[in-house]
């Protein structure tokens, strides 16, 4: 059954409240930036609407539960609500990037790809949401920092605050991403694996279904980790760059 707010069904009801959120930062907020940054800003403006929120509600969720849930447990309806949540937010984010970044193929790879593991954990196996919850929280818990250090590094060329915001965000931004992304992401998805290989979560998660997600998931996890690791070297450079000036 569907869950619903205020009788509408929860899913259109959060597309259209991102849907809203992104275009008052595309026509009112972001109004005066550049035609490239515009776009980029608006999407960060949904993001942060949507990563702490998905963070609190998913640890919410999994400290809530009366009950010792297993990886394999059935979603409950606050499990259900929050994958259509950030369902609704990754397919709005998926349509700006092919309006307005269509070869931006890593991003856009990226948004179809958890769009797959959470509709079909919601829609089709109907088990398991803790499992992904968890990763939700450890992806989303970097979420607001991240927004606030990208929205600097579009405005630094043209602010010096932006860019003393940036600095200042730039190694602590890394750091806090590094601890769940670099860490505690794949410790969590190696005892996920065992619980999964174990064969304890199928018949209610059938293999197809937990052997994608997870290939999916270590795949995202490989990506983010090569992506900070860039950014540590970037950061490294130029602090050398500046004290050989």
């Amino acid at each position: 059954m569907a869950n619903s707010i205020l009788g509408i069904p929860t899913l259109p009801a959060f597309f259209s409240i991102f849907l809203l959120i992104y275009l008052f930062a595309y026509f009112v907020v972001f109004r005066n930036w550049g035609p490239k940054h515009r776009p980029e800003a608006s999407s960060c403006l949904i993001s942060l609407a949507h990563g702490p929120t998905a963070a609190i509600m998913s640890i919410y969720s999994i400290l809530q539960s009366h009950k010792a849930p297993t990886f394999a447990s059935p979603n409950d309806t606050l499990q259900n609500t929050i994958l259509e949540f950030s369902i609704a937010y990754f397919f709005l984010d998926l349509l700006h990037y092919l309006l307005f970044f269509p070869s931006d193929v890593l991003f856009i790879l990226h948004h179809l790809a958890t769009l797959y593991v959470f509709t079909t954990c919601r829609y089709v196996v109907h088990h398991g949401a803790n499992a992904i919850l968890v990763l939700l929280f450890l992806a989303e818990i970097t979420s607001g920092c991240q927004n606030v250090w990208t929205l600097a590094s579009y405005r630094r060329a043209d602010s010096p605050a932006a860019a003393k915001l940036y600095d200042f965000l730039s190694p602590r931004f890394y750091v806090f991403y590094s601890v769940f992304r670099g860490f505690l992401g794949p410790l969590f998805m190696f005892k996920l694996g065992l619980f999964y290989a174990s064969g304890a979560a199928e018949p209610k998660i059938p293999r197809w279904a937990w052997v994608s997600w997870m290939v999916v998931i270590l795949i995202a996890i490989g990506l983010s980790i090569l992506w900070v690791l860039n950014l540590w070297i970037d950061w490294h450079r130029n602090r050398v760059q500046k004290k050989e000036r």
